[in-house]
């Protein structure tokens, strides 16, 4: 019986924690305090150094545990990815991943090598180990500090935390192989790199395809899409690395094929894998708080702290500022790059493969893990959002997204249903903008449903369902917030072809002569840009207004407050000085009026 109830206990506690982890997404969101700290202190309490007493020791189950949560983690990371996003910052976020993780071990290695008095190998591992930044606590916190990051920043991270792991991964096996055998070559290496990175690639492409196939033609039962989905994800991950290639690219690279393409029940699979990742971070900072030895840890903590100061302060920044020098990122840009290169499940998980091997100092690989990972987040988590602020490489959240409910429609994969609840100062009800790609379909009001036009005017209180294709759903969020306050442009760039977002469609076509319909006459070019673009704007986004281009020059509140206009180079040549005077001459009449207000 003793043995029952020691096994209902078991359950007990894992049930808690579990339910532990799904509330405090709440805290994290509410505070922007990187909580995963606070699992791992759980799991330190727990362990034999703590009151609860706990053994434990079986680096496999971490190693097993480890393997499968950093596979959802970067199937849900590839899963988000889009392909727009890859190819603007394909080549800078790839030498971050790969060579930007080898300067990192390389310049983290001296340090290790002195401050813990290791042969050069050893020291080598330990950066290795810490060198790669994870995807899940990067996004975790800036999401959870309110943080909009500029889309190149933004991209550039999400691309490299997402491509960084299977390098590193390789990376570490390869400096414990040396160490085990104490023999390879510089041809062996290529070669083994080289067959991890092909038959990954090969696996990922064509298991995402199969995934994407099965999705659309099985008719399986609802609710069971995610399931499937994550399944599926992790059948790839095992055949990648059973055939000798790398699992994690494969999983990452199927998770970008995947959510690239028209499925069903797209949605319901991004919500199950961002709950499962969120809680396989947490189970994964638990493991290491119950592997951690305080009394370990008093003789190694000093070095250990110096890897991990010089890490951040010094390897990360070199190999960002390297990689980055050939590409057109500002210093501010690349500062918060270096410091937004935060460790979390992957160190762990990296540092419990020397202890499953038997490495005779795999203790203290894994102690340096541990002190790396709680200083990043101590440090570099607190103060991400001070720093983006500090950089000007993001601007705070101003609205919460909405309450979005997306409901798949059987028989077709261009449209789904999208349902907002209406709300008094949305840009919906103040302006009635809606994107041209969607289509509002029908509306609750008083539990009754009504069409369109039995529901007008839309009233606030009421929820509105409009037809969008799956895609582009996340973008319509910003038509049901409140709308911010509008900002005032900056006077430096309103300049000879430059001009306010709040003027209107007719205000420029009476300029150039430009056909526009007498309902958008009086459109202003922030709201022309909202109704048209498939995202919220982005500085440099462009939009056709025929003969000339509207050019997003600067952002405020969400919204295009400053707009350049792009001349058509055929009539520029007709009649420059004419068309360049009345243009100058009525931007002069639109700054006074703006000017004196």
């Amino acid at each position: 019986m003793a043995s029952l109830d020691a096994v209902s206990i078991v359950i007990l506690l894992g049930a808690v924690l579990v339910m532990a982890g799904i509330l405090s997404s709440l805290l994290a969101l509410r505070f922007g305090a990187p909580l995963l700290l606070v699992f791992l202190f759980i799991g330190m309490l727990a362990g034999d150094s703590g009151p609860g007493q706990l053994g434990f020791d079986d680096v496999r189950t971490t190693y097993l545990v480890g393997s499968v949560a950093l596979a959802l983690i970067l199937f849900d990371g590839g899963l988000k990815t889009r392909f727009q996003t890859i190819r603007t910052v394909l080549a800078p976020s790839m030498l971050l991943a790969t060579v930007g993780v080898l300067l990192t071990a390389l310049i983290t290695a001296p340090v290790a090598k002195f401050a813990l008095d290791l042969n050069w190998t050893e020291a080598l591992l330990v950066g290795a180990v810490v060198g790669s930044t994870d995807a899940a606590a990067v996004f975790l916190l800036v999401h959870a500090q309110g943080l909009r990051l500029r889309p190149r920043v933004g991209a550039t991270l999400e691309v490299e935390s997402g491509t960084n792991d299977p390098f590193a991964v390789f990376l570490t096996l390869m400096l414990v192989e040396l160490i085990s055998i104490g023999e390879s070559s510089i041809g062996q290496v290529a070669l083994q790199f080289s067959r991890q990175a092909v038959l990954g690639t090969i696996i990922g492409v064509v298991g995402g395809r199969i995934v994407v196939l099965a999705l659309n033609r099985v008719a399986l039962p609802q609710g069971l899409h995610a399931p499937f989905v994550a399944t599926a994800a992790l059948v790839i991950f095992g055949v990648a690395q059973t055939a000798h290639g790398s699992g994690f690219l494969a999983v990452y690279l199927a998770g970008i094929i995947i959510g690239n393409r028209p499925t069903r029940a797209h949605n319901s699979v991004v919500t199950f894998l961002d709950a499962a990742t969120w809680l396989a971070q947490i189970v994964m900072f638990v493991l290491l708080g119950l592997l951690v030895s305080p009394q370990r840890l008093v003789s190694s903590i000093g070095p250990a702290v110096v890897v991990a100061l010089a890490l951040m302060l010094l390897a990360r920044p070199v190999a960002v500022f390297l990689c980055l020098a050939p590409f057109r990122f500002n210093w501010r840009e690349k500062i918060f790059i270096a410091w937004t290169g935060l460790r979390g499940a992957v160190a762990i998980f990296l540092a419990s493969i020397p202890m499953l091997v038997g490495l005779s100092k795999a203790y203290l690989y894994f102690d340096v893990a541990f002190v790396v990972v709680l200083i990043s987040l101590l440090l570099q988590g607190w103060t991400l959002g001070f720093a983006a602020r500090r950089l000007h490489v993001a601007l705070p959240r101003v609205d919460r997204a909405p309450r979005r409910v997306e409901l798949d429609l059987p028989g077709q994969l261009e449209q789904q249903l999208v349902g907002y609840p209406v709300r008094s100062k949305s840009l919906y009800f103040r302006r009635g903008l809606i994107p041209s790609w969607s289509k509002p379909t029908l509306v609750i009001r008083d539990e009754k449903i009504l069409s369109p036009a039995e529901a007008d005017p839309v009233a606030p209180g009421d929820y509105i369902y409009l037809l969008a294709p799956p895609e582009k759903a996340e973008a319509l969020d910003r038509f049901f917030v409140d709308m911010p306050q509008s900002l005032a442009p900056d006077p430096h760039l309103l300049g000879d072809f430059m001009v306010s977002g709040e003027h209107t469609l007719g205000e420029v076509a009476e300029i150039y002569g430009v056909a526009v319909d007498k309902e958008q006459a009086g459109q202003t070019l922030a709201d022309y840009f909202d109704i048209h673009l498939d995202h919220a704007p982005k500085e440099g986004a462009e939009l056709v207004l025929d003969p000339i281009v509207l050019v997003a020059r600067s952002i405020g509140g969400g919204r295009v407050n400053v707009v350049g206009l792009r001349l058509p180079e055929e009539e520029e040549e007709v009649a420059p000085l004419t068309r360049l005077a009345r243009f100058k001459r009525k931007l002069s009449e639109i700054w006074s009026q703006v000017a004196g207000v």
